[in-house]
């Protein structure tokens, strides 16, 4: 595992900063569930440990961390939330995005397919309502180039990412190890960063030469720390936690 310090070039709100900590652990032999089984242990211990108890107050909410932690796929939760049933589209683009537009979702022109239109209905109609500790798993490929492809869906990856009072705590999944898949999923991903996504990856040789070395099934995990310190200080802010937040310059 590694703990420090990560930049990113995003905004700055109440629960993002373009600087902050993460704890990245790898554990060989293992796959997403089993990381699963990591974050709700751990997370477990240190709230205990920290506030006293597994029931704690975040602004005004309670959150029980003492109940196994509900675990569902990212496609029954929108269609809990939402009575949209995406396995019912049989691959037509267009009538899921009149399905879409009709619960008020909203599409940008770049997002063409399936599963970038499912994570859309889930980050504006589904996030900000899971409130107690909550695991969305099984993601869609197109957003999840780095992860192992589901078993019984090719068009989904064995990848979770760990919900708690409508935010992400964590994010995991089963390592890509097939150097050939990973290949054409990075290239994919150059051919949309080349069109103006700069949130695609870019190609890394180095990475890829590694695989064709070799690497045994591989679970990752990530988990951000500001937002946990968060949740067991009562903050508000992430600015609250973090040690050296950016300041606007004094007017003199």
């Amino acid at each position: 595992y590694e703990l420090g310090r990560i930049f990113r070039n995003e905004g700055i709100s109440t629960k993002h900063n373009p600087e902050f900590t993460s704890v990245e652990i790898y554990q060989a032999f293992s796959n997403y569930i089993d990381m699963m089984d990591l974050t709700e242990e751990l997370i477990k211990d240190i709230v205990a440990d920290k506030c006293g108890s597994l029931v704690i107050n975040y602004q005004n909410k309670e959150i029980d961390f003492s109940k196994p932690w509900r675990r569902i796929s990212m496609k029954n939760i929108v269609k809990e939330f939402t009575d949209i049933d995406f396995d019912s589209f049989n691959g037509d683009l267009e009538v899921a995005k009149q399905a879409v537009k009709s619960i008020d979702v909203e599409l940008s022109p770049k997002i063409n397919t399936l599963g970038r239109i499912l994570n859309q209905v889930f980050e504006q109609k589904v996030e900000s309502h899971l409130i107690e500790p909550t695991f969305i798993i099984d993601y869609p490929i197109e957003i999840s180039p780095l992860a192992r492809p589901h078993i019984e869906d090719k068009e989904m990856v064995q990848r979770f990412e760990l919900f708690i009072v409508g935010r992400e705590l964590a994010n995991a999944f089963s390592e890509l190890i097939d150097p050939v898949d990973q290949r054409e999923r990075m290239q994919l991903q150059q051919s949309l960063r080349d069109e103006g996504d700069l949130e695609a990856h870019c190609i890394d040789e180095d990475f890829l030469n590694a695989l064709e070395i070799g690497m045994p099934p591989t679970g990752g995990l990530g988990i951000g720390i500001d937002r946990l310190i968060m949740l067991i200080t009562n903050s508000a802010s992430i600015r609250d936690v973090i040690p050296f937040p950016l300041l606007k310059p004094e007017i003199t």
